[in-house]
């Protein structure tokens, strides 16, 4: 799979996630399934429990439905998921 623009544009609720790099050390390493996003977070299901994430500061790897594995710097996704699907993702790799 091509990985585009539009992938960033879509739902991350479901999606396996880790986080790889957060200004919080003690979020790194954090995975599980992705419960729920707002505008400002990801909450992932860690070990039986939720975790909120804060974007802006994280990097996240996130396993597709195809297996295929990204890392998104979520300061690129900030926003309600809602509005993420309307909005132009401008290429910046």
């Amino acid at each position: 799979m091509t990985v585009t623009p539009s992938v960033l544009q879509g739902e991350f609720i479901g999606l396996e996630a880790k986080v790889v790099r957060s200004s919080n050390p003690n979020q790194i390493g954090i995975r599980g399934k992705v419960m729920d996003e707002t505008q400002r977070t990801l909450t992932i299901s860690h070990k039986d429990k939720d975790k909120r994430i804060v974007k802006e500061t994280s990097t996240f790897q996130f396993t597709l439905p195809d297996r295929t594995v990204i890392e998104v710097d979520c300061k690129v996704i900030v926003g309600r998921p809602e509005d993420r699907a309307k909005k132009i993702v401008r290429r910046n790799w």
